[in-house]
């Protein structure tokens, strides 16, 4: 069975100087963007060093994958994959595993 494309790419080793603007600006000659979405830390507001960009198509955040995977991004080597989707389903079942 072919693996199913998704259309959210997570963006990891992201620059703390890297802003949502930023990735924008990066990854939208590669089509549409719906979100963009830099993860900071609570506490102090200070971006973690990655984050998630969503298209509007799989086709179009596959391209920006393989055009941006293994850049050097405001002076670091970021990697770029698909988001792993994780529903409800999914949270149980590390609780469980955790628990032993």
């Amino acid at each position: 069975m072919a693996k199913r494309l998704c259309s959210e790419l997570f963006v990891s080793r992201l620059s703390f100087y890297t802003t949502e603007e930023g990735l924008r600006r990066l990854f939208s000659p590669f089509g549409s963007i719906k979100e963009v979405r830099l993860i900071k830390d609570p506490s102090t507001r200070r971006p973690k060093g990655f984050g998630f960009v969503a298209y509007e198509s799989e086709v179009e955040a596959d391209r920006a994958l393989k055009a941006l995977n293994g850049r050097i991004v405001d002076g670091r080597l970021i990697f770029v994959e698909f988001a792993q989707a994780r529903g409800p389903e999914k949270a149980a079942d590390s609780r469980e595993d955790a628990s032993g």
